[in-house]
Order: structure tokens, then C-alpha cells, then sequence
């Protein structure tokens, strides 16, 4: 094997792995609503109200502006990142 198949074997998927994960990327703005808990521990916001970090919120769930969640304290759920 010769340095250009091996340079050629790790730079093609990396350069799908990069292709693709940013033309999947949601397109974020203030005015994205994304999804809260709002219990005692509730730290993070969601952009989707099926998250598996939502599974254990113990009042419901609410739906407010991304800029509001920020202004609450919350990041973005580790499930979702």
C-alpha cells in the first residue's frame, strides 16, 4: 500500500462524515422555538419534544423561543449537540 492509498482510504470518509453533518445541520435563529421542562433540576432546551432527554421531566413540557430558553439559563441537551 503507497502513501496516496492510504492518504486516499482516511480523507474520503472524513470528507463525508464533514459534507454531511453540516448540510443536516438545523437552521437556528432567535425566533426557533425549542422545547423545556420546567422542574426543579431542568437545565436544557430541546428542538424536539420527543428527545430522549425529555423522558424524565416531571411536569410537562413547553414550548418557548430559543432566546427565552437562553435567557432562562438553558444549553442545548447533550442527546441533541
Amino acid at each position: 500500500m503507497n502513501r496516496t492509498d492510504v492518504n486516499n482510504k482516511y480523507f474520503i470518509p472524513l470528507l463525508l462524515v464533514l459534507f454531511f453533518s453540516s448540510s443536516f445541520s438545523m437552521p437556528v435563529n432567535e425566533a426557533t422555538n425549542v422545547y423545556i421542562c420546567k422542574g426543579k433540576g431542568s437545565k436544557k432546551y430541546h428542538f424536539v419534544k420527543s428527545c430522549r432527554g425529555l423522558s424524565n421531566c416531571s411536569t410537562n413540557t413547553y414550548q418557548v423561543s430559543l432566546s427565552k430558553a437562553q435567557e432562562m439559563g438553558r444549553t442545548l441537551c447533550g442527546w441533541e449537540d
